[in-house]
């Protein structure tokens, strides 16, 4: 989705922010999330089982890209986009007329600079909605934009070709069949570039002509290198949908492609961590290539994770920031239904830390950790919960704060973690080893120097910091950043990082998987804070 007439022809399914039950305000308890007493027992319908112990795939951060999420070469910043480690972004061809903004040309710098790979939507060429397509012009630029696009610098950054956006809502019969205009397309940009991956067809939330797209596909061997087509209802239906789709490709004898979701997340839902994590959870699960948030309001803002372009980060924000923070493996996690609580969770190569991001449950709820035993956690666990706090995609969000810090003895190697939640809230887990645990410690005697560097992106009131950390000639095995926070500044949340002080001067100590950095090899941390932001070059230290 792409514009506001675009907007009104979807009719928003999801609910508005849910209270805590009224048995948890009577007993005084913050409605916005809490720990509960273990013996406020979830039932099994609001109960999420994570195995720690089985692998589902590496960690990929797949579903941190968006749709038109770079507006230009300044919005959103470079620390912005960072601290989400965003995958991958949709945008429009070099010269494109669809949108003002979030030519790929432009945009180009900003995600190679993140690391995020480029899909480039060719259809977008075009303004207005449907499309204002001839084929008189739409030949010699698919010739001109894929040539343009093979010497660009950041060639090897495209991902993909998206030949068309949503043929079933913007595609005219009276310019013939969308399958002929598919096979006529493919064999145009695949005679020009034979290596670039095409994906599509790229519909819209509806998938019910995806079978005769793909009899004609493979009729006239022009079957996408990449599956595409969007998810903008409810996550429920994502799992039903891959379930379709992979059993049309069995029956047609088409080896299994991989999948992308150009577009996810209705208008109700975009900007409110809650319901976001049931997405995130079910791409994991599904082995999803790469999904991106949806584009319903304003381009430059990251999939509306911002208030608006050139805004403040909003409570989502702060669950992709987590979710970037995950490292190692993504772990099996099991929802009890395809609606409500779900979640998405990791563990680092270390094995000595669980990551558990939840979401998309009202009152009640919990976690069951499985197989903390064949990890490197020892005979207690500490456990602690965060939660990001929704107010609205259009609300700025100071960051996450925490609930409680628990320490729990494993029995069989499972814990029982319960919080009360509210529905368009995110909570992360993160379980550590206990104070009595006999693992080996994080760090080990250092054997190399180090150096730190720090780069900001500010608001009125607050700041996200992202801090270098760079090993020299030899490798260094443990390091402590140090700096002074500006008079009024306080750190309010960490990653990839342990902080010891809030004010003045503050030191943040590398956590047990990115201790070790190789010589001439580099790790991040980054940390959220009030007030003004802090400058100048943190010092570096072995430990």
């Amino acid at each position: 989705m792409e514009k506001t007439a675009k907007r009104s022809r979807r009719t928003s399914t999801r609910r508005a922010v849910l209270s805590a039950s009224a048995a948890a305000l009577a007993a005084g308890l913050v409605a916005t999330g809490f720990a509960l007493d273990p013996a406020s027992a979830a039932a099994a319908s609001t109960t999420l089982t994570v195995n720690a112990g089985q692998v589902l795939r590496p960690v990929t951060h797949v579903a941190t890209g968006s749709l038109y999420g770079l507006a230009n070469a300044t919005q959103p910043s470079v620390a912005l986009a960072q601290a989400i480690k965003p995958n991958t972004f949709v945008q429009m061809p070099q010269g494109g007329k669809q949108q003002p903004t979030g030519d790929i040309s432009v945009v180009a710098p900003t995600a190679v600079g993140v690391g995020a790979k480029l899909v480039n939507r060719l259809s977008d060429y075009y303004a207005g909605w449907p499309y204002q397509f001839s084929w008189s012009t739409w030949t010699p630029f698919i010739t001109s934009q894929i040539n343009a696009m093979k010497s660009a610098s950041y060639y090897n950054s495209i991902s993909a070709y998206e030949l068309w956006n949503e043929s079933d809502n913007t595609w005219k019969t009276a310019n013939g069949t969308y399958e002929s205009f598919w096979t006529t397309t493919f064999r145009q940009v695949r005679s020009i570039d034979p290596n670039k991956p095409i994906q599509g067809p790229s519909f819209s939330d509806n998938i019910s002509d995806m079978r005769n797209f793909l009899q004609n596909a493979v009729a006239t061997n022009t079957v996408p290198d990449v599956l595409a087509w969007h998810e903008l209802s409810s996550s429920s239906k994502i799992a039903g949908d891959v379930a379709a789709v992979q059993g049309i490709e069995d029956s047609l004898g088409i080896s299994r492609r991989p999948v992308a979701i150009e577009e996810y997340a209705a208008p109700s839902e975009v900007g409110l961590p809650g319901p976001l994590v049931g997405y995130v959870a079910k791409f994991e699960r599904l082995g999803i290539r790469d999904a991106e948030l949806a584009f319903w309001n304003q381009s430059g803002a990251l999939g509306d994770l911002l208030t608006g372009r050139g805004g403040s980060p909003n409570a989502a924000y702060w669950m992709y920031t987590w979710y970037a923070a995950m490292s190692g493996n993504m772990v099996t996690t099991t929802p009890p239904a395809q609606t409500g609580i779900d979640g998405f969770a990791a563990v680092p190569t270390a094995n000595n830390q669980v990551s558990v991001i939840v979401g998309n449950c009202n009152g009640a709820c919990a976690v069951t950790v499985n197989g903390l035993n064949s990890l490197n956690l020892g005979t207690t666990v500490n456990v602690k919960i965060e939660q990001t706090v929704s107010q609205g995609r259009t609300v700025a969000s100071a960051g996450p704060d925490t609930v409680a810090t628990t320490t729990y003895t494993p029995a069989n190697g499972t814990i029982t973690v319960p919080i009360a939640m509210a529905t368009n809230n995110a909570y992360r887990i993160t379980i550590t080893p206990g104070s009595g645990s006999s693992t080996t410690p994080p760090t080990t005697t250092p054997t190399g120097a180090c150096s730190a560097s720090l780069s900001v992106n500010s608001w009125n009131g607050g700041y996200v910091a992202t801090v270098k950390v760079s090993a020299g000639a030899d490798a260094v095995n443990g390091w402590t950043v140090g700096m002074t926070l500006p008079s009024g500044s306080a750190v309010t949340s960490t990653w990839n990082a342990t902080e010891s002080g809030t004010t003045g001067p503050v030191t943040f100590r590398n956590v047990s998987y990115n201790g070790q950095i190789p010589a001439g090899g580099s790790t991040e941390f980054g940390f959220q804070g009030t007030g003004a932001a802090p400058t100048g070059t943190p010092a570096c230290q072995d430990q």
